[in-house]
């Protein structure tokens, strides 16, 4: 379904010039811009994608990743095509960068649809826009996720960060909590492995910082973005954002262009470690081996939240604080 977009203006020769990510696309007539979803048709620009959804499932919390965000609750997974950047390791390239069947889905019958999973007693928390970029959905996500919040249902982004400030700022009233990847902490790396840019994405976690709940993404891909130095740049970073911020690094498989090997184990727990000395909560995904999923007191040690795979067992935290030594936790529940 065609939608007109929010965020774009009219240039000369009926061009249409897209203001939603940094890439400011100036589309021609009849052409799409980079995200192969918004449309100029005589000068208006479309999303192509509004309502369309390539997958959708009732997922773990934890999937998204989000281990301080309601652990163990379930939430009403959805998302489409197109992307705005091209990750050689993309995981969803078949959704991102490929034309897979879609089923139209009105925000009122997504809402409806998150309810009925209450309703059937799932502790279902609401709606996740994720599996592909939903900036790239920007409209369809914003009246969805207005229709959400009035029937008391949360909202939650997993995103590549990469959006102009503008169409953010105007969105996050409606959001709950986000998962943004920091793919990399060099613009090299954006530049090579992801045609993109870093800085727009640390500006859009400064940003969306103290506005809603915030955890961190990196996948380690071997060799490119795993040295020490730059683990230790990126920690910093957050740190001075909020060394609360949840981060999770995620082991790199081989997938889409990308043929390296595997992260190995030791970079993995040797970026926990170096983490770990300036951010109270870092994780390690995609990795079940290495028992790094659990949450911890950053003060004492104590196992907070056990987690094997999906499966999460919760302590005592009804006072929001660790039941051995009375340290403030952070987790919205």
């Amino acid at each position: 379904m065609k939608h007109e977009v929010m965020f774009y203006t009219k240039g000369a020769g009926e061009k249409a010039n897209c203001k939603v990510c940094p890439r400011l696309c100036n589309i021609a007539p009849g052409k799409r811009g980079f995200c192969r979803v918004r449309e100029n048709d005589g000068g208006v620009l479309y999303a192509t994608n509004y309502g369309e959804c390539s997958s959708y499932a009732v997922d773990p919390i934890e999937k998204k990743p989000l281990y301080h965000f309601y652990p163990g609750s379930l939430i009403f997974s959805l998302g489409t095509v197109g992307c705005n950047l091209r990750c050689g390791f993309c995981q969803n390239w078949q959704i991102a960068h490929a034309d897979p069947q879609t089923t139209y889905l009105s925000p009122d019958r997504t809402v409806k649809l998150t309810l009925r999973q209450k309703e059937r007693g799932y502790p279902c928390i609401g709606l996740a826009y994720t599996y592909s970029e939903p900036f790239m959905w920007y409209e369809y996500v914003y009246d969805t996720a207005k229709l959400a919040r009035e029937a008391g249902l949360k909202n939650v982004l997993v995103t590549n960060g990469y959006v102009n400030e503008e169409p953010l700022r105007e969105l996050l009233p409606y959001i709950d909590a986000m998962n943004i990847d920091v793919k990399a902490f060099t613009d090299r790396f954006y530049r090579s492995t992801c045609a993109g840019r870093l800085e727009p994405v640390l500006r859009t976690v400064e940003t969306a910082h103290g506005h809603c709940h915030i955890e961190i993404t990196t996948l380690l891909v071997t060799g490119l973005n795993d040295g020490r130095e730059e683990i230790g740049s990126l920690v910093d970073w957050l740190a001075g954002v909020d060394p609360d911020i949840p981060l999770h690094f995620s082991r790199y498989f081989p997938n889409y262009e990308m043929d390296l090997p595997p992260t190995p184990e030791e970079t993995l727990l040797r970026a926990r470690e170096t983490a770990r000395k300036k951010l109270r909560y870092v994780y390690i995904g995609n990795a079940p081996q290495l028992n790094s999923s659990s949450t911890e007191c950053p003060e004492c040690g104590e196992t907070l939240i056990d987690r094997e795979g999906y499966r999460v067992r919760i302590r005592d935290l009804d006072n929001g604080v660790c039941p051995r030594c009375g340290e403030r936790i952070i987790i919205v529940q």
